[in-house]
């Protein structure tokens, strides 16, 4: 037969083995379905509970797969092996005369899938989807040909996203060492005399794209409702220009700050404050790689007040200091910086096209196999 239907738990078999191996790098998987060091503080620890993922194994969760629209579940892809959460349950593909694990995967790399499984959760605030019913989940597939044929597309497209992704490690490494270097002996200078604050509005209303800062200090389309909002008195943000917020700098160990590099202007609360750099002397990116480092960030928690919101106000801001080398020598580490952020970029655009081309292939596998089948 050309396609076959089969259960999940009919294609799969829980590994739980323990970590007695020393392992100490604690890892969970995110809604991309991509495995990522835990946030969570693991001091004192005791790893020997945690589950040991090896390559091609799977680790699942069906925590809260209702409330995100997502079956919670990775291949882990590496060499060294990593430990998971008790919590999650590690499996591997044992039926591989049925499905290549690979092509397993990339079945639940489709929002329509998340949706079923958001459907199948039970009914509980956190609307799990509890294992039996994962397994329960029914899988259409094609002959191991055809699986074959399109795991190499998509290998393919992953061989190109990682081609990119070597050497962000040592460009990144560049800029930071040229950074310390010049940290030790650079003279100093505090921000209050690099940047002054900047108030142009959108008076005429002319500018209508809304904008916030995210703590990875970007610009993101403003998530706040604007209804009936006055956007006349919205402040306006040129490209070359800084928009920056003292509130919860405490809170999330942040310093809200974000350099805009659009040539079409935006507009942003008028509660944000607007900076540009009035030294000739010092360029707006290299403070902004400044502002990138988590050394800054620990300072401006340090630095921000003891009310409940933890602010970073404007006057304790102009007061942190960075070193300022020369001008050819901060061009020479931004141009490192930028070499590095458009392959950061160029990666993170060719994973997002691998998640949406995944749907495509599996579709096109089933079509085949439907044709080979016809004929």
């Amino acid at each position: 037969m050309a396609l076959t239907k089969y259960k999940v738990g009919e294609l799969i078999e829980i590994v739980d083995e323990k970590n007695n191996l020393g392992i100490r790098n604690f890892y969970g998987i995110n809604i991309n379905k991509e495995f990522m060091p835990t946030a969570a503080n693991t001091e004192g620890l005791d790893e020997n509970k945690y589950k040991v993922v090896r390559k091609n194994r799977f680790a699942y969760s069906g925590m809260q797969t209702g409330r995100d629209e997502c079956i919670r579940v990775s291949m882990y892809n590496k060499d060294d092996p990593i430990l998971v959460s008790p919590a999650y349950t590690t499996f591997e593909v044992v039926a591989t005369d049925i499905v290549i694990p690979l092509y397993f995967f990339m079945k639940f790399f489709s929002k329509e899938k998340d949706r079923y499984g958001a459907f199948c959760s039970d009914g509980s605030i956190r609307s799990n989807l509890d294992w039996d019913a994962f397994c329960d989940i029914e899988l259409e597939l094609p002959a191991l040909k055809i699986q074959q044929k399109y795991i190499d597309v998509f290998n393919a497209m992953l061989e190109n996203q990682q081609s990119y992704e070597s050497g962000l490690d040592d460009l990144k490494l560049s800029f930071e060492a040229l950074i310390d270097e010049y940290k030790h002996k650079a003279k100093k200078k505090n921000i209050g005399s690099i940047l002054k604050e900047v108030d142009c509005r959108n008076a005429n209303g002319s500018i209508t794209n809304i904008q916030g800062i995210n703590i990875t200090k970007q610009f993101m389309p403003s998530v706040a409702n604007t209804n009936g909002v006055d956007i006349s008195k919205y402040k306006v943000v040129n490209k070359g220009q800084f928009a920056f917020s003292g509130m919860q700098t405490g809170r999330d160990g942040c310093i809200r700050i974000a350099l805009f590099d659009k040539n079409e202007p935006i507009i942003i609360s008028p509660a944000y404050a607007v900076l540009e750099v009035i030294d000739d002397n010092v360029l707006a990116e290299y403070v902004m790689m400044w502002f990138s480092r988590k050394e800054v960030d620990r300072l401006g928690w340090f630095m921000s007040d003891g009310s409940i919101r933890t602010n970073l106000d404007m006057d304790r801001f102009y007061e942190i200091e960075i070193p300022v080398p020369d001008l050819d020598v901060q061009k020479s580490i931004v141009e490192i910086y930028y070499a590095y952020n458009v392959r950061r970029d160029i990666k993170e655009k060719l994973k997002a096209q691998i998640k949406d081309i995944c749907p495509i292939l599996i579709k096109g596998s089933i079509e085949e196999a439907k044709k080979t089948k016809e004929t």
